[in-house]
């Protein structure tokens, strides 16, 4: 790299190691030269007019800033490969998406996902590189193209129970938007976001167990603090001292197992009584889940009452 001249080097280094031809010619590199190097075995083209100016394996970073060279100015990662730079998906996918502006059609590319957008300045995140939508833009395209609504919600309550970002800032970018998939949907479920739901099971929780049964409203995600240690209760009665936690997992380690069984042994020390439901029975028994709840809040001082939540309701006492 030394017979480079500083502004290819900056980009080299920048990019992660990778080039494209134009940006090369563009900072006064001669076509000659380009091909010496790749004859040489000093670059290797990874995509189309794009090089690996090193040897060895290309990172998944490299395989991206290859994809936006190829897609050409002003492309970014956006969708499921803006999330995973983000941190907000564990496994990536294969395929790596890449959102051009509108104006722009761009051949198809093995690998590649092409989206384009009107408004890409606006979803850009001004600084991250590789250059990526901002997170809540991200949560947004996520959700539209989700497979179901219940899925569209899971990116919502991914992005703010992990404190990637916030509901309001999700709202500012959800009016940004002329079309948006379920706009009325997904601003109730930020609604819900909002005061402390933050996973799809608690929300299933809150909207077909405590909402239609008329349980009291409880207090989400609610720190309770044991000596020196803290925890959270998913949703917590606390005038009547009853904790529900909600769990989608089919099984944990032991471990957590034991980490589980303390902190319900400590809270019933306390005088709390935790009750946990798994995700089969919040979406399928809701109506009993609601009668044993409200059951126990009753034992404790519960004025109200459970009410039907339809026709067909399960509770036969109102």
């Amino acid at each position: 790299m030394d017979d480079l001249n500083g502004t290819l080097r900056e980009l080299i280094q920048v990019q992660q190691g990778v080039l494209s031809r134009q940006q090369a010619l563009d900072a006064g590199l001669r076509q000659d030269a380009i091909r010496a190097r790749v004859r040489g075995g000093r670059w290797r083209q990874i995509q189309f007019g794009v090089y690996a100016t090193f040897t060895g394996e290309c990172s998944r970073e490299v395989m991206m800033w290859a994809a936006l060279l190829r897609s050409g100015v002003g492309a970014v990662l956006s969708h499921h490969s803006a999330a995973e730079l983000d941190r907000l998906v564990r496994d990536p996918v294969p395929l790596i998406h890449v959102t051009v502006p509108a104006s722009r059609r761009v051949e198809p590319v093995p690998g590649l996902v092409i989206h384009r957008s009107g408004r890409i300045l606006q979803a850009r995140h001004p600084s991250r590189l590789p250059p990526r939508t901002r997170i809540e833009e991200t949560v947004l395209d996520l959700a539209e193209n989700a497979r179901t609504q219940g899925d569209a919600f899971e990116w919502l309550f991914r992005a703010c129970g992990g404190r990637h970002t916030t509901p309001e800032r999700i709202h500012v970018a959800m009016e940004a938007r002329k079309k948006l998939r379920w706009r009325a949907e997904l601003a109730g479920a930020l609604g819900d976001t909002a005061d402390g739901v933050h996973s799809g099971l608690e929300h299933r929780y809150l909207r077909d167990v405590e909402r239609p049964h008329g349980l009291p409203a409880a207090i989400r995600q609610a720190r309770v603090v044991r000596g020196r240690r803290s925890a959270y209760r998913d949703v917590l009665y606390e005038e009547y001292l009853v904790a529900v936690e909600v769990d989608g997992a089919i099984a944990h380690p032991a471990e957590d197992k034991w980490l589980q069984a303390r902190r319900d042994n400590a809270a019933a020390a306390a005088g709390t009584i935790t009750l946990r439901y798994s995700w089969a029975d919040i979406v399928t028994r809701p109506c009993e889940v609601a009668a044993e709840i409200g059951a126990v809040l009753l034992g404790r001082g519960w004025p109200g009452g459970l009410r039907r939540c339809g026709p067909a309701c399960g509770i036969s006492q109102v």
